[in-house]
């Protein structure tokens, strides 16, 4: 399953209090492509820094077709309050990120994603042109370099729009959902007001029912 011709895709962002959630898929041709990002050694982007994710998106997004679905902290949480299932969310990005390739590259017979959830939730998302493609879900799917590949540019992305998003709050949004993060977010409730951490954050977190606790 790990050669080429396929797309793969991971997501970025799902465990990140503040911020979007994003999905990128990239197109791996052939064994040209695949030798290009071993030479870059590709690998899962939550072993390389910020700074090293932000060179190689780039290189691959120059190399590879890729797409990115990026769904802004609003637009999560109108998705959350209707669907209140994060897997049906992140099964409607993987579908879009790989309907965005095989659209535009019809000889794409395959795509790899990592598993999240029964297998069923991206089969169930996808449309038409996507139904046709083999899709494998396996877990550790980043061994794969499609799909490290496809974990880089997502995160790029997700760690541009979190500084873009920090830029909008006048404050440094953190990653993750630590204690730093809480108290930047207790410093966004007290600059902007409660209603503000729809705009920046995913607030089913924890982090924001105990942000409610501390007003009661």
């Amino acid at each position: 399953m790990a050669g080429p011709g396929r797309i793969g895709t991971d997501e970025s962002g799902k465990g990140a209090y503040f911020g979007p959630l994003v999905v990128g898929g990239v197109y791996v041709r052939d064994g040209a492509d695949e030798d290009f990002l071993k030479k870059l050694e590709v690998r899962d982007s939550k072993r390389i820094s910020d700074r090293r994710v932000a060179v190689l998106a780039g290189e691959i997004s120059k190399r590879l077709p890729h797409s990115l679905v990026a769904i802004g902290p609003a637009r999560y949480n109108e998705l959350y309050e209707s669907l209140a299932n994060l897997n049906l969310i992140l099964a409607w990005a993987h579908a879009r990120a790989i309907e965005n390739l095989a659209g535009e590259w019809p000889e794409i017979s395959r795509a790899i994603t990592d598993k999240f959830g029964d297998d069923a939730y991206v089969t169930r998302a996808l449309m038409k042109r996507g139904r046709e493609l083999e899709l494998v879900q396996k877990v550790r799917a980043e061994e794969d370099v499609a799909v490290a590949a496809a974990s880089i540019v997502a995160r790029a992305e997700f760690l541009a729009s979190l500084e873009r998003l920090s830029k909008k709050a006048g404050l440094p949004l953190p990653k993750g959902a630590s204690a730093s993060v809480e108290d930047a977010a207790r410093r966004l409730v007290q600059k902007k007001g409660r209603a503000s951490l729809e705009a920046f954050a995913k607030v089913h977190f924890k982090t924001t029912s105990r942000l409610c606790l501390e007003d009661d």
